[in-house]
């Protein structure tokens, strides 16, 4: 099957070939990672830089709604969030998505139309991408017919975890191939996959298998993106560009929350995958209420006061 890595084909001719490949990359140094991810963690950036940082930041959001209760009036409204996060400051940057289920995409289409923010659907049975591949293909089709730019898949971690790594492979090469001019975020759910060792592997079957995104989490379980498992997932794409000259994004979601969160993880990407990463078409954050406190920074950094939860909207 093609991949985006013609250099690595041998790497997937067949699953002892991929288990070999994949259990001879380098094991990964928990207390290193840990400790690195930690130490960027405590540089801090001030006035012009954060100003800057900010702004940043929010244009790498996807602005997410991704729960049984979602109505058509609800995405219309993240929608135009998305488009004017601040009515007050027209200088305040969009968010590079909205992200919704696949029902609702036409709704955000629709509502996106002409804005330049993209729409983003979760597909594959999301969160926990338990269904037969015909079904989760459809699910991908379904979203695309209905205006999907980006599809984010989960992989099937039972797979992964069973050591099934070539199921994984073709699972993620079959949905690229459904997914057409939409770019494809592969969702590992790194709170399930244990070991940095494993989140590494999932890293680099998913780059393999021609993922545009690799992204941490639905942010459906107790653990999502840490800055060690984001650092980790950014060496990955890091040195997979050095060895094909293909760029993969990073996607870190789940538990971002606050400006300084956001901060630290624009530190990792900067200081790890280099400055080509720092633009929305490569890194994202999956959140929505990181949004308000960024518009809360963003206010005071301008004023002078600290405008409280009040004056922004609640999602």
């Amino acid at each position: 099957m093609p991949t985006t890595a013609p250099a690595f084909s041998d790497a997937t001719a067949s699953d002892s070939a991929l288990r070999r490949f994949l259990f001879g990359l380098p094991g990964v140094d928990a207390v290193g990672l840990e400790a690195r991810a930690a130490s960027l963690g405590t540089r801090s950036i001030k006035t012009t830089a954060k100003a800057y940082a900010i702004d940043l930041a929010i244009s790498m959001i996807d602005l997410t709604t991704l729960e049984g209760a979602d109505t058509p009036g609800k995405v219309r409204a993240l929608a135009a969030k998305a488009v004017n996060p601040d009515p007050t400051d027209r200088t305040t940057p969009r968010t590079a998505a909205v992200c919704v289920y696949p029902d609702m995409a036409s709704t955000a289409a629709a509502a996106l139309a002409g804005s330049g923010v993209k729409v983003a659907s979760v597909a594959t049975a999301f969160p926990a991408g338990r269904a037969a591949l015909d079904v989760k293909l459809a699910d991908v089709r379904d979203a695309v017919a209905a205006g999907a730019d980006e599809i984010d898949m989960v992989i099937d971690r039972g797979a992964f975890l069973s050591g099934r790594f070539l199921k994984v492979y073709e699972e993620i090469v079959a949905v690229k191939a459904e997914c057409g001019p939409a770019r494809l975020k592969v969702i590992f759910e790194t709170g399930e996959l244990s070991t940095y060792d494993n989140i590494r592997r999932a890293s680099w079957i998913g780059m393999l298998a021609g993922a545009d995104f690799i992204k941490t989490s639905t942010g459906k379980v107790a653990t999502n993106a840490t800055p060690a498992n984001t650092l980790l997932m950014l060496e990955a794409v890091r040195d997979f560009r050095a060895a094909t000259g293909v760029q993969i994004g990073v996607k870190p979601a789940g538990g971002i929350r606050t400006t300084k969160d956001a901060v630290k993880f624009l530190v990792l990407v900067n200081e790890t995958a280099g400055e080509d990463w720092l633009d929305p078409h490569w890194f994202r954050f999956g959140a929505s209420s990181l949004l308000n406190d960024l518009l809360m920074q963003r206010q005071k950094l301008s004023t002078g006061r600290y405008s409280g939860p009040d004056y922004v909207t609640v999602d």
